[in-house]
């Protein structure tokens, strides 16, 4: 029987149950907390993390199960804590605190409250003790009680003035017109390029994020300018990405960022929104590229997503844990034990001869490969990356290369059975309505381009259970999360527009007209719930929540893009797949009531510059007209997901129901029709069409005439 008991026990959360037996008298974000902060005129402190979070265990060993640390909070404040993942709103507020107060931000975040839920002092991790520079953790507390009791009044004027500050600064800048101009996407490339590392790709210094928008914004500019410079900074990023010790080389999918410059030492957390956009981004690579590297890099994280993060009814789970029990030692945790390696228990496996190979080809080292370890925690451990190639491994071990290739593909088989048996990281096993529609889009466009059936079946699985179990026909209402049976937390704009962007891939695979109906309801519904009516944009809450104390439109395209930015992609999209112009006029007010921040940091918004480069683009649609699953029109969309060709719809005339039904939103289709019998692709620009195309070759020629320069040569 556990020794302490908190009210996070009724939770779902998995970060809240992780924290129901600490000694601190937890509470969850609600009114209970609140009345009694107000009722002992106590000082709330917030705790925000997540349950995949490494700084946050940390964190909770040293502090939150430390009996004398409890006493502390427990005498002089009111706890509560906030799983991220499910509560974005709580977290955007006061990170926007935080940031703005210490220039810095991240998790586990830190918040002292008034008890009308103003924030006066903010931080992220704090150590037990003072350590590495930061204060410790008990004598923070301890100050901030003093400061309490002694200037109450004080701390009370200066939270109110604070919060007044953030209002302002959180205010949307308003614009009477669309006043950018094509030189944006100039400028956010001339910035990205600057910010460029080509020593060994990325953007930016350490700790290097994969931050998808970005080399997705690339890929665009070069699509539409043919800047071979745009194209190359992301195809070596990625190669160095997909080479790295970020990427899982034994079980697949990638590690959530690295802590050094080369890609090799990870953050081993693995988030699904992370494979989501990377596998996106790798089909664009390999949709203008044809190299297959990035193909295997995509059915790498996909197979990974189907092996370790789909549930029975085919949802995605949200992350799994950097930390793990470490093989052999009961009780001790550590980050990365689960996938670090040591030369010896590689050659005991494998063998002399095969271990050599293998440990040449990724790097292993009698001693470890671990350079930059501070705190000792990689001592004698390797973390996998490709260091030399098979041509190098051939001609070093005077073995052909098909017989390096059998040595590696049978040893990392090995390396992967026993790593199998070791002691698992946690998986966050709740769903997130929002990053099930990434994942939705990323299998979705896989199938496309790809063609592998089994894409196609995982993300309509995935679009059915979010249908059943996360969405309320009745007011169609979306919720946030699932887990254990149980639904709960209304949907932000971020779930709708992350969905609807899954759909409408989903639709453009699956050419089910339900799907592309759905989308269109949940459009309306985010329009009606979180659209600013005067200003232009999205909110990302309703505003009825009045525990959340700033209403803030989200723009910064970070590890996932802002509600913002993927809703003005959807509107554009809407708007070329059902002709309601308002929807374009729509995208228009939120290009509107964005350009001043775009026109002051367009690197902070990669994913609507993209979203903008499809509105500069001349609208331009992709309908054909066959039966589906007949092989001429297989053979015609084949030819169409040959090429990369981002600012486009594609619509499936099918001559029968599904027709009938898109005719009641797109009138023109009624007289789109298949010619002498045969599978037609019809090339629509502004509403005008091209002569009919029944044959793929003729269709890929007409695709470069119009889709220049987005041909690739080497």
């Amino acid at each position: 029987m556990d020794k302490y008991v908190n009210k996070l026990t009724n939770e779902n959360s998995p970060y809240l149950l992780q924290h129901a037996h600490n000694p601190v008298e937890w509470y969850p974000w609600g009114e209970e907390a609140f009345a009694i902060a107000r009722r002992e005129n106590k000082p709330i402190f917030l705790s925000v993390g997540y349950s995949t979070c490494h700084w946050c265990h940390v964190m909770a060993h040293e502090s939150f199960e430390s009996p004398a640390i409890a006493e502390v909070l427990n005498r002089y404040f009111v706890s509560v804590k906030v799983d991220r993942e499910e509560r974005p709103d709580v977290d955007r507020v006061y990170m926007t605190f935080v940031q703005a107060t210490t220039g810095g931000g991240g998790w586990p975040m830190s918040v002292w409250l008034t008890p009308d839920l103003k924030p006066f002092i903010g931080g992220t991790y704090y150590p037990p003790e003072d350590r590495w520079g930061r204060p410790g953790f008990k004598n923070v507390l301890l100050k901030i009680a003093e400061a309490w009791r002694k200037d109450h009044a004080g701390i009370i004027a200066s939270s109110t003035d604070m919060l007044e500050r953030l209002k302002q600064a959180t205010a949307p800048e308003t614009t009477d017109a669309v006043r950018l101009e094509q030189a944006l996407p100039d400028l956010a490339y001339s910035q990205m390029k600057a910010s460029y590392d080509p020593v060994q790709g990325g953007f930016g210094g350490t700790p290097k994020f994969p931050r998808p928008a970005a080399p997705d914004f690339l890929l665009r500019y070069y699509a539409r300018t043919g800047i071979r410079d745009a194209l190359d900074m992301v195809l070596f990023t990625l190669r160095k990405m997909a080479n790295g010790g970020i990427h899982d080389h034994l079980g697949g999918g990638f590690h959530r960022y690295a802590v050094d410059e080369r890609w090799h030492v990870p953050h081993f957390e693995k988030m699904l929104y992370d494979q989501a956009q990377l596998a996106n981004t790798y089909l664009d690579a390999y949709q203008i590229t044809r190299e297959a590297f990035f193909a295997e890099a995509v059915r790498d994280i996909l197979d990974y997503v189907r092996r370790y993060m789909t549930g029975a009814q085919g949802q995605f789970y949200s992350a799994e844990d950097a930390d793990s029990d470490v093989p052999g030692r009961p009780g001790e945790h550590a980050e990365g034990a689960f996938y670090v390696w040591e030369h010896d228990e590689i050659v005991s496996m494998l063998g002399q001869q095969k271990a050599a190979i293998f440990n040449c080809r990724y790097g292993v080292e009698r001693n470890g490969n671990v350079r930059n370890d501070p705190h000792g925690e990689f001592r004698g451990k390797n973390v996998l990356i490709v260091s030399h190639s098979v041509e190098e491994l051939a001609e070093r071990f005077g073995l052909n290369q098909a017989t390096i290739e059998t040595i590696i593909s049978e040893s990392r088989a090995v390396l992967l059975e026993n790593r199998d048996v070791r002691p698992r990281a946690h998986l966050d096993d709740k769903t997130i309505t929002a990053w099930n529609g990434l994942m939705i889009s990323a299998f979705s466009r896989a199938f496309q381009i790809l063609q592998d059936e089994d894409f196609l079946v995982a993300a309509t699985a995935a679009a059915a259970f979010v249908r059943k179990n996360l969405y309320t026909p009745t007011n169609g209402i979306l919720l946030r999360r699932y887990r254990n049976g149980h639904a709960a937390i209304e949907g932000y704009a971020d779930d709708y527009a992350f969905l609807i962007h899954g759909l409408l891939d989903l639709y453009e695979a699956s050419f089910d007209v339900e799907r592309l109906n759905w989308a269109i309801e949940l459009q309306k519904k985010q329009d009606a719930l979180f659209l600013d009516h005067r200003e232009g944009g999205y909110f990302s809450t309703t505003g009825k929540d009045k525990t959340i104390l700033l209403r803030i439109k989200e723009d910064h395209d970070g590890a996932e893009p802002s509600a913002n930015s993927v809703s003005l992609q959807n509107l554009l999209r809407l708007a070329l797949m059902t002709d309601h112009q308002e929807w374009r006029e729509q995208a228009e007010r939120i290009i509107a009531a964005f350009s001043p921040k775009l026109e002051q940091a367009p690197y902070a918004m990669p994913r609507m510059i993209s979203a903008f480069d499809f509105h500069l683009a001349t609208p331009r649609q992709i309908i054909i007209a066959g039966k589906p699953g007949a092989v001429d029109t297989g053979n015609l969309l084949r030819a169409l997901h040959e090429r990369f060709i981002p600012n486009k719809t594609v619509i499936l005339a099918d001559g029968a129901a599904a027709q009938r039904k898109l005719e009641t939103h797109y009138k023109f289709i009624a007289s789109i029709n298949p010619v002498d019998g045969k599978a037609t692709a019809y090339v629509c620009e502004n509403g005008v069409c091209k002569l009919p195309i029944t044959d793929p070759a003729a269709l890929r020629s007409c695709l470069e005439q119009v889709w220049e320069p987005v041909g690739f040569k080497l």
